[in-house]
């Protein structure tokens, strides 16, 4: 039996870029971005504030740290309620200590079921980035049609409401996207998403919808990444963090502004045997010359008068 021509063939197969939704840049060619006040470090912290159904969905993915043993799964459950009940104070604590404001990851169920909580990160003048519904809300491609525009119209349009702003940013659960998540995202009026991690600075990325922008949020310095899955410690995170950010801000002064992403697990990083090394390393990235904390929205505004 042949195999039918039509596996074979891709209208985009090309040298270079597969798509034509951004072309191909490598950083050293780029001309020089230059942050306000002549900043040469924004430092993007991002809270992922998640709510975890007692049973997960495994369609189409069941989301990273979901629950893992037979339910009903009160082990892990209240081990990540514990983010929303201690852990996200701390971690605010630790950056309004330094004046820093942050961009929080926020399910649409965290807002509708913590109200006091959504009130406390709203007068603390953070922002708030849309993170689905739940984390049962997981997206791919092969989605019934309609499923994730529902996702997502419903996330934004809940968080719109309870916040009383305008939503501009987006964060996928595990940064996973359909062929179509950046055209749904830009048909509900969001202007940046969070998702893609090829690059270490803000891009223009193309949709039928419209262009929308990538921040990229690196994966590989998240607390998760190293405190959960590689199993290192705290301290190894604040070094790896504190050499990340010396090793941007010698680029920086000779190539332009650099980006440093901070993504954060309340019920990681907020427990008590850690949150003090990481209270002393916000305080020591806020010392640094030429640095400072920037929400999505900061960078994205700066992003868009560059020109």
């Amino acid at each position: 039996m042949t195999l039918d021509p039509s596996y074979l063939e891709y209208p985009m197969r090309r040298r270079g870029m597969d798509h034509d939704s951004y072309p191909y840049s490598a950083l050293p060619t780029r001309p020089p971005l230059h942050w306000p006040d002549a900043r040469l470090l924004q430092i993007w912290p991002v809270i992922s504030l998640e709510y975890f159904p007692m049973v997960p969905s495994d369609t189409p993915f069941r989301a990273p740290g979901h629950m893992q043993t037979a339910y009903p799964d009160y082990r892990h459950y209240t081990a990540r309620e514990y983010g929303t009940r201690i852990g996200i104070f701390r971690l605010l604590d630790a950056f309004e200590a330094v004046g820093a404001r942050v961009s929080i990851a926020c399910n649409s169920a965290i807002a509708q079921r913590y109200p006091a909580l959504l009130e406390t990160i709203l007068a603390g003048g953070h922002e708030i980035i849309a993170h689905a519904t739940d984390m049962n809300a997981t997206i791919a491609s092969g989605m019934p049609a309609g499923a994730e525009a529902a996702i997502i119209h419903e996330s934004v349009e809940t968080l719109q409401r309870l916040t009383g702003q305008r939503l501009r940013g987006w964060l996928s659960i595990a940064r996973s996207q359909s062929f179509d998540t950046p055209r749904l995202l830009a048909e509900a009026g969001i202007e940046y998403m969070c998702d893609w991690v090829n690059d270490e600075l803000p891009y223009d990325f193309a949709t039928p919808a419209g262009s929308i922008v990538n921040i990229p949020l690196n994966h590989e310095l998240s607390d998760r990444q190293i405190i959960n899955v590689q199993q290192q410690s705290v301290d190894s995170y604040a070094q790896q963090i504190e050499d990340a950010a010396a090793w941007l801000l010698a680029e920086a002064e000779a190539g332009g502004g650099r980006m440093l992403p901070l993504h954060l697990t309340p019920y990681i990083m907020g427990l008590p045997y850690r949150i003090d090394a990481f209270d002393q390393l916000v305080r020591r990235l806020a010392a640094l010359p030429g640095a400072g904390f920037a929400t999505g929205a900061d960078i994205l505004n700066a992003w868009k008068a560059r020109q």
